[in-house]
């Protein structure tokens, strides 16, 4: 598919999809001409940058996760990023459970 589809499927605009795929984080597509053809397997790894960096995660953290192995997407390599990720997030959820429990506590012992 051509890059405005790809665009409308993943929610991306087009200069993001470019700019990615400058930065190395999705290959060099495949040419018809002068246009650039999308694979599936683009659009999971667009999709996936989305939603990444909405978590906070920047593209340099994801330049150091997405490689590609005889072309294709090393997605084991990103299992294990997104497992760390998950866990740092449940530390997190953990910590800020505790400051919430912290804070209760002296909001109860304050007397109006």
């Amino acid at each position: 598919m051509y890059i405005g589809e790809a665009s409308k499927k993943t929610g991306l605009s087009i200069k993001a999809i470019r700019f990615y795929e400058e930065q190395g984080l999705i290959r060099h597509p495949e040419r018809i001409g002068r246009y650039r053809v999308y694979k599936e397997t683009d659009l999971e790894l667009l999709i996936l940058i989305k939603e990444a960096k909405a978590l906070g995660v920047t593209l340099s953290q994801l330049k150091g996760v997405v490689s590609y192995s005889n072309g294709k997407v090393d997605w084991g390599s990103i299992k294990i990023f997104l497992r760390e990720l998950r866990q740092q997030l449940a530390n997190q959820l953990v910590d800020i459970n505790k400051k919430i429990a912290s804070l209760d506590k002296c909001y109860e012992q304050i007397n109006p």
